[in-house]
C-alpha cells in the first residue's frame, strides 16, 4: 500500500501509535481528516477509504489506537477506553498542527467523535458517524463482547480466513468473494516473526469492555447532541444490529439537518467504500 507516510506518535503516558498521513491529491480542499477504527481494528481498515478521500483534495490521517495493529499495548488495560482514545486523537492533531478535523469514525470511533465534540468542540469541523449512535443495541453489543478477546487461535492464514468469514458473515451475508475475505482477514490478522498468524489486537482490550454485571446503560445522548453545531453525516448498515433504525429517527429528531445514508444488505459495520456509503461521503465532503 503506498500514498502515505507511516510514523510513531508517542502519547502523554507512554504507549506508541501507528500513524498513516496521507498528502491530498492535487489541490486542498477543505480541513485534515482523521479517521477513526472500531473496537478491535487498526489503520488496515482505511487501506481503500484513505487513498479515496484523499483523492478529494483532503489530507488523511489514520492511526491505530494503543493496543491495536502497529501501536504498543498499554500495560494498565484500564486505559483502554474511548476517553483515553480521544485526548489521544487531540494529542496528536496537535503535533500535526492541525487546529480543526473531520472525524470519521467506526464504531467505536465514532464514540471517540461523540466523545471529542463534547470535551474539545472546536476541533471538529464535520463528522462522519460509521455505524454507531447514541443508542447501542443490546443483541449487537452482546454479540461482539461474545468474541472480543475470546476468539479461538489460529494455525495458518487460511483458518484466519475460514475463521473470519464465519465469524463476519452476519455482517456481509451476501459476500461471496473470495478475495474480499482474505482482505478481511489480513486487516484483521498479522504474522509474527516466528510464522504464527495471530488477531492484531491487545485481548486485554476486552477488559474495560466489559460492563459490570447490571450496570445501567451510560446516557450517550448529550454527546450526540454535541454534534449539533457541525455538519453530520450518519452511515448505517441497512442489516445492522448495532445501530437500529429507531435510534436513527431519534438522532434525525434531534438534529433536523442530519445527514443519513443505509447500506444496503451489509451489517455491523459498513467499510464505507460501498457505493451507496461512498456516494453519500463524497457528496458529504464536497459540500462542506
Amino acid at each position: 500500500m503506498t500514498g502515505f507516510v507511516e510514523t510513531l506518535f508517542a502519547t502523554a503516558d507512554g504507549p506508541r501509535l501507528e500513524v498513516r498521513d496521507y498528502a491530498p491529491a492535487g489541490a486542498v480542499s477543505g480541513a485534515p481528516v482523521l479517521c477513526l477504527h472500531g473496537l478491535t481494528r487498526n489503520v488496515r481498515d482505511f487501506d481503500e477509504l484513505a487513498p479515496r478521500i484523499a483523492g478529494l483534495g483532503r489530507r488523511v490521517i489514520v492511526a491505530s489506537q494503543r493496543g491495536r495493529g502497529g501501536s504498543d499495548r498499554d500495560p494498565m488495560p484500564a486505559r483502554y477506553n474511548p476517553a483515553i482514545y480521544a485526548g489521544d486523537m487531540l494529542a496528536l492533531l496537535d503535533q500535526l498542527s492541525v487546529e480543526r478535523a473531520v472525524y470519521v469514525g467506526t464504531s467505536m470511533g465514532g464514540l471517540m467523535t461523540m466523545i471529542t465534540a463534547a470535551i474539545a468542540p472546536q476541533r471538529i469541523a464535520a463528522a462522519v458517524l460509521n455505524d454507531i449512535g447514541p443508542e447501542i443495541d443490546p443483541a449487537g453489543l452482546a454479540r461482539i463482547q461474545s468474541y472480543v478477546g475470546k476468539t479461538k487461535p489460529v494455525e495458518t492464514w487460511a483458518d484466519a480466513i475460514a475463521s473470519t468469514r464465519i465469524l463476519q458473515s452476519v455482517a456481509f451475508p451476501k459476500e461471496t468473494s473470495d478475495a474480499f475475505w482474505e482482505a478481511f482477514a489480513r486487516r484483521a490478522y498479522r504474522e509474527e516473526p516466528d510464522g504464527r498468524v495471530v488477531l492484531d489486537y491487545d485481548p486485554a482490550i476486552a477488559q474495560a469492555f466489559q460492563p459490570a454485571p447490571d450496570a445501567p446503560a451510560a446516557d450517550l445522548w448529550p454527546l450526540f447532541e454535541a454534534l449539533k453545531p457541525v455538519p453530520v453525516l450518519l452511515v448505517r448498515g441497512g442489516i445492522s444490529d448495532l445501530l437500529s433504525a429507531a435510534t436513527v429517527e431519534e438522532m434525525r429528531r434531534r438534529k433536523p439537518d442530519l445527514k443519513a445514508v443505509s447500506v444496503p444488505d451489509v451489517g455491523h459495520a459498513p467499510y464505507m467504500t460501498e457505493p451507496a456509503a461512498w456516494a453519500a461521503i463524497e457528496d458529504f465532503l464536497r459540500s462542506l
